[in-house]
């Protein structure tokens, strides 16, 4: 495989220029399985295993299940910033500074899976409770100075959710403990 196939097993984030009311559906669909499937894929792996990187120079299974946490975290934030104020500029956060801190490669994963069930289960009752209006709403990045809706924002989130779960069963299949 190559470097590009290693880092983006299922290809970059794909975004529709016009998004339906059926792909927000699957998305939201994505966020609410994802805790219980991430939860079922790692739930017989060692702590060597989950200590080995998904690609050279790449994390760990077990930053990547705490990643998903921090980053799903950081992005409910942002979608209350983005229905509660006006175009918010939201905070970004040094991803992999956050995945070199000791909790990130050290603590056990069920704290991550168990805070998914509850953040993703808080987050799909919101996103469920939304109208197509509040969809349009939007936030601005700070650095790209980018203008994401939060519509938007569900699919990229769907799309993360399946990147790092292809990440960890990738590297499972490639070392056979699938």
């Amino acid at each position: 495989m190559t470097i590009e196939e290693l880092k983006y097993p299922i290809g970059q984030a794909n975004i529709p220029e016009k998004i339906t009311q059926k792909n927000i559906e699957e998305w939201i669909s994505i966020l609410e399985k994802f805790p219980q499937e991430l939860e079922f894929l790692t739930r017989d792996l060692s702590d060597n295993q989950l200590d080995t990187p998904y690609r050279k120079d790449g994390w760990s299974i077990r930053q990547v299940v705490h990643h998903c946490y921090d980053s799903h975290m950081n992005s409910y934030i942002r979608f209350k910033w983005t229905l509660t104020e006006d175009k918010p500029i939201i905070k970004a956060y040094y991803e992999e500074k956050w995945a070199d801190l000791f909790d990130t490669k050290e603590a056990p994963i069920s704290l991550s899976i168990d805070g998914l069930k509850a953040l993703h289960a808080k987050w799909v009752y919101l996103l469920k409770g939304l109208k197509n209006e509040d969809l349009e709403h939007y936030f601005i990045h700070p650095e790209s100075k980018a203008q994401v809706t939060l519509k938007e924002n569900i699919g990229i989130y769907a799309w993360h959710c399946n990147h790092h779960f292809a990440h960890i069963e990738q590297l499972m299949i490639r070392e056979n403990w699938k």
